[in-house]
């Protein structure tokens, strides 16, 4: 009886460490914020290196190979949606039609930390980046050597070295056949030049915005979405160019943010211009609050004094207004008894 027992404990004892507890099947992977250059886009990437700390140098699998980056902390550990099962959430749109719109949308991008940078890849990451500026300066000399009206605003070079990015922008179309030729001879790798917006200019760049805070493009925004003055308009903004454009001299991209949540606000509310009926007087709508859901009436007979109504008290009005008006049939009919009588004549 004590030999079972004994046999009993010790494969409940084996059966209790192999198995590993829920939280360690989870917990395979972390996820970290990293960054591949400063004053760039912070992206996140799963990593089977737990104990990474911040500042800490790591390669990272991109679509080109192996990249030098820095940790900056930790990132989400959830999932999105998209990320688990993304095939069944296309499927869903395809059955919803908006099948058009799923495709339009690039997806995240994925990164994967590799292992931690040794001592000698440190020293060729920091030589990277001067050599980086290097570049930058020879092709500001270069340009003004072929006269060619471009502004160079970026050097990227990979870190295997196998291309280098030059990234500019100008007005019309440029040949820069001669300057390619100039700098392949100088660095012996592939050469590419990339022609970008104002927008994206401004990306590369950074700085402030007139909220006080980095500029959304640099920060986080990986698609340019359209901006139109109609939502400057939907959003009682003013209309002067310097209040609602940025540092690109477009329309600021944070316009899009709370255009929905107007829309869908001013759906109920009464224009401006309209009448609205209170205490059997008829008053006019000169302003209205979005975000308190209030209107200012006047008195054309006394406009000197505007009067501030409620929600519940503009939309009891409102009501009263809608009982009391003819039913929209018994227009129709009226309508139609008048048509056929001028027939009639």
């Amino acid at each position: 009886m004590a030999s079972n027992s004994s046999a009993k404990t010790s494969s409940q004892t084996e059966n209790v460490q192999t198995s590993p507890s829920p939280q360690q099947q989870d917990v395979k992977t972390k996820k970290y914020l990293i960054q591949f250059r400063r004053c760039e886009h912070v992206h996140t990437a799963k990593s089977r290196i737990l104990d990474l700390k911040k500042d800490e140098v790591v390669l990272t699998q991109t679509d080109h190979g192996l990249e030098p980056c820095r940790i900056l902390g930790y990132g989400p550990q959830f999932e999105l949606p998209a990320e688990k099962n993304p095939e069944a959430k296309n499927d869903k749109a395809k059955s919803s039609g908006h099948g058009k719109t799923e495709k339009r949308r690039k997806p995240f991008r994925k990164y994967q930390v590799e292992r931690r940078v040794k001592q000698e890849e440190i020293d060729k990451y920091k030589r990277l980046i001067e050599r980086e500026q290097e570049a930058f300066q020879l092709c500001l000399t270069l340009i003004s050597k072929h006269r060619l009206h471009m502004k160079l605003i970026k050097v990227e070079r990979f870190f295997n070295g196998s291309k280098i990015i030059f990234y500019f922008t100008a007005d019309k179309r440029v040949d820069f056949r001669g300057l390619v030729k100039d700098l392949v001879q100088e660095f012996r790798t592939r050469v590419e030049m990339r022609q970008v917006g104002v927008r994206h200019e401004t990306k590369m760049i950074g700085g402030l915005g007139c909220c006080g805070r980095d500029l959304c493009c640099s920060a986080y925004i990986t698609n340019f979405a359209p901006v139109s003055i109609k939502m400057a308009k939907e959003q009682d903004l003013p209309l002067n160019p310097a209040k609602i454009s940025g540092i690109c001299n477009r329309l600021l991209c944070c316009l899009t943010y709370e255009y929905p949540l107007y829309k869908e606000m001013k759906k109920g509310m009464p224009r401006p211009g309209r009448s609205i009926t209170l205490d059997g007087k008829t008053l006019k709508v000169v302003h209205r609050n979005v975000l308190r859901e209030t209107i200012t009436v006047i008195d054309p007979q006394d406009p000197k004094q505007p009067i501030l109504l409620t929600k519940t008290e503009w939309q009891a009005a409102r009501n009263r207004q809608k009982k009391k008006s003819p039913s929209p049939r018994g227009g129709k009919q009226k309508h139609q008894s008048r048509s056929a009588k001028s027939r009639k004549k």
